[in-house]
């Protein structure tokens, strides 16, 4: 088989294929983070690395058999004429002939926004010669309107997993695949809290210090000023909710636990929405709202015997479910962001899985 995965990040879809016992002929990853890069070499050093996906020309690759790879993106477009650098504009791209024609034209794409419509292009390029190749696509939740675009465009329904029912972690995610005809099952929920994944040893510098509270505090109040609605919530021990909300405006919805308890301080507004995934704290016998990028900011914490700390790159790691072996040669900064940004990597492995069955 061979693969290739668009912003492979620390490889996530090649550890489920290894956790699999799936055999790779050759495994091709773009992707342009240098840490992130040097991790996948760590741990598969046969990987070909083959840069920017904007670059990616299928006929230079072997044929693929799986296309694989992860966008967080669903919102307006930014463009820039090439020819009037200073003049933007916000285009809504519905299709890959609209994004190859504005490509065409010279429109420059900020940020990442181009990034599904380049997985697209990889898509359409290979099943021209290969009309059943397997692929996979994973993106953040979005609304109704622009979950349609998605399908329409890739031909086929997205499948809704959250990964707490595979992790101590929620984390609610679209996966678009044909394997199996689309038609995958909802993994089976293996129960699994934050009291399952803790380490029993934590260095000291992982605890929140005094003026770190009271920086929270002091976001908890501009927050609460902006209406907002920033205030706390502690899960009960039994509990496996997704995003953890707490009622009332700005109070704090305290439950008592034994020993341990855990809190989010950042809840959802009386709209419902929720302004930031910052500064939450967690009940080690809940489940943990979705693995940031800025991890290390203090954005995952537990209240531990009433002392605030951060989780160790370690936990982290556990939420995510990456398996003991995957080596790490990294700062806990980058450890955090690639966690972030990566794939629970049961979720694919359950995916996976029924390429072999």
């Amino acid at each position: 088989m061979n693969v290739l995965s668009l912003f492979d990040g620390m490889s996530c879809g090649q550890i489920a294929l290894k956790e699999l016992n799936i055999f790779i002929d050759t495994y091709y990853a773009s992707e342009i983070d240098r840490f992130a890069i040097a991790q996948t070499q760590l741990n598969f050093p046969n990987t070909i690395q083959i840069g920017d996906v904007k670059k990616v020309n299928v006929l230079d690759l072997q044929p693929i058999d799986l296309l694989i790879g992860g966008v967080s993106l669903y919102q307006s477009f930014v463009c820039r004429d090439k020819k009037r650098s200073l003049y933007k504009r916000k285009i809504e791209i519905v299709s890959l002939e609209q994004y190859l024609e504005l490509k065409e034209q010279g429109f420059e794409f900020e940020g990442q926004s181009y990034l599904f419509w380049e997985y697209m292009r990889i898509l359409t390029e290979i099943r021209e010669y290969n009309p059943n190749v397997l692929f996979l696509l994973e993106n953040v939740e979005m609304g109704k309107k622009w979950e349609t675009v998605f399908n329409k465009a890739i031909g086929i329904q997205g499948i809704h997993i959250n990964s707490s029912l595979v992790s101590a972690q929620s984390r609610k995610r679209i996966y678009w695949t044909n394997i199996d005809g689309g038609n995958i099952p909802q993994p089976k929920d293996k129960g699994l809290f934050l009291r399952d994944i803790l380490e029993d040893e934590v260095d000291e510098h992982f605890f929140l210090s005094e003026k770190a509270l009271k920086g929270i505090e002091l976001h908890k109040k501009r927050n609460k000023e902006k209406g907002n609605g920033f205030g706390a919530d502690i899960r009960k021990p039994s509990d496996k909710s997704q995003t953890i909300s707490v009622g009332g405006k700005g109070m704090y919805d305290l439950v008592s636990v034994p020993s341990r308890k855990v809190i989010q301080l950042n809840k959802t507004n009386e709209f419902g929405k929720q302004p930031r995934q910052q500064n939450r704290i967690y009940d080690p016998q809940g489940t943990s709202p979705a693995v940031l990028t800025n991890m290390s900011c203090g954005s995952h914490a537990i209240l531990d015997n009433f002392c605030i700390r951060r989780l160790t790159p370690i936990e982290c790691a556990r939420l995510q479910t990456i398996p003991e072996w995957y080596e790490w040669q990294c700062s806990n900064t980058q450890q955090y962001k690639m966690l972030g940004n990566g794939w629970t990597v049961e979720v694919i492995k359950h995916i996976f899985g029924y390429m072999i069955e």
